[in-house]
């Protein structure tokens, strides 16, 4: 394992009003883990995972992560721009509904190839080979590549934004409740198909769920949020088996007794 966390949380603070939504956050993430945020509605998780992604500015704390081409770079510091080319090169963000992640009006092969040509990529032909690739990929037929988004199923859209996420190798994924909404028999094909893709290539990815049985399966250490605070850590079969919180011991309840 690197020596080095590829990202680096201390602290971090986010008031709306009097709410702290999120209170004095810390954590590390390691190069190829998988941390699963998790907690009820309100917990302050998804506020949690917004902040670290730029996409909410936080009040108090730091952000620290390990650049591909320039090393330990504060985040906090950054600036739109430079936030905005990490999330289209070496960071992706799964929404829960696909369509805010998705360009409706051009086609799936439009989609994943929008995002490598932000990384550089201008050859026409290769471009579209390799979006074809990526479709093939999450499991949608190479023929629907002509085809507008808001022609596929919830669960084939949201593939499609996991392709377009991933087209570009990142490094480090945001999921927030990539499973939510969708049928059961569609969530554990995605799932299936997320726990493939995140071992091949090796993914560091911080996923928000308030489904315990999507973060057993899929990562490799959870933090239990309550009320912006986070009140249990550690690796996840470890909590889901033996979780020492009172909160903690509630959730898991409630999915023993559901």
């Amino acid at each position: 394992m690197s020596e080095t966390p590829l990202l680096r949380v201390e602290g971090l603070a986010k008031r709306y009003g009097a709410l702290k939504a999120v209170d004095g956050v810390s954590f590390d993430l390691w190069p190829g883990e998988v941390l699963a945020v998790v907690g009820e509605s309100g917990s302050g998780k998804s506020t949690l995972l917004g902040c670290v992604a730029g996409l909410a500015e936080s009040d108090a704390g730091s952000i620290s992560y390990d650049s591909r081409h320039d090393g330990i770079v504060d985040l906090r510091a950054l600036s739109e721009a430079r936030r905005r080319w990490l999330l289209r090169t070496e960071w992706g963000y799964v929404h829960q509904n696909p369509r805010d992640g998705l360009r409706l009006g051009i086609t799936a092969g439009g989609n994943i190839g929008e995002r490598l040509m932000a990384v550089g990529a201008r050859h026409y032909g290769r471009i579209r080979e390799e979006a074809q690739e990526w479709l093939e990929r999450v499991e949608i037929e190479a023929p629907r590549i002509d085809h507008l988004p808001r022609t596929f199923s919830g669960g084939m859209q949201q593939r499609l934004q996991i392709a377009r996420n991933l087209v570009s190798r990142p490094r480090l994924i945001f999921m927030d409740e990539p499973t939510g909404g969708l049928d059961v028999s569609v969530q554990a094909r995605l799932l299936d198909l997320m726990r493939t893709l995140v071992t091949e290539l090796q993914l560091s990815v911080i996923i928000v769920t308030h489904d315990l049985a999507v973060a057993r399966l899929l990562s490799h250490r959870m933090m239990v949020m309550q009320r912006g605070r986070v009140v249990e850590a550690g690796l996840t079969d470890q909590i889901l088996d033996d979780p020492q919180h009172s909160y903690s011991q509630l959730l898991v309840a409630s999915i023993l007794q559901g």
